[in-house]
């Protein structure tokens, strides 16, 4: 489906920059932009967005604070899992207030 959606864009739309949102992210957004590059095009306007992460991230902190993850905006940077996922909870007014030791297991 993304190998379809940016040869697409290449075509008819070559300027855009394409948001994608796959699973894996940091394998599947690297392969596109290396399409897009063997078409001559920007390999930057390849970009991942990590919403599956983000709304992961308001879950569990929902659960952990007691609150609707509805009402939770963390914004999660880095790469997909592992020790490259970074959620910044700093950045919302409820994960900021979760103790220190409750962050490790989040």
């Amino acid at each position: 489906i993304a190998k379809g959606i940016v040869e697409a864009c290449a075509k008819y739309c070559p300027t855009a920059v394409l948001g994608m949102i796959v699973n894996p992210v940091n394998s599947v957004v690297p392969a596109m932009a290396e399409l897009y590059k063997k078409k001559g095009l920007d390999p930057m306007k390849i970009v991942g967005i990590t919403t599956l992460d983000v709304v992961r991230a308001n879950k569990f902190v929902g659960e952990i604070m007691g609150k609707n993850p509805s009402f939770i905006n963390i914004p999660v940077i880095g790469g997909h899992a592992g020790s490259s996922i970074m959620p910044v909870f700093s950045q919302d007014k409820i994960a900021k207030t979760i103790a220190e030791d409750k962050i490790a297991e989040l």
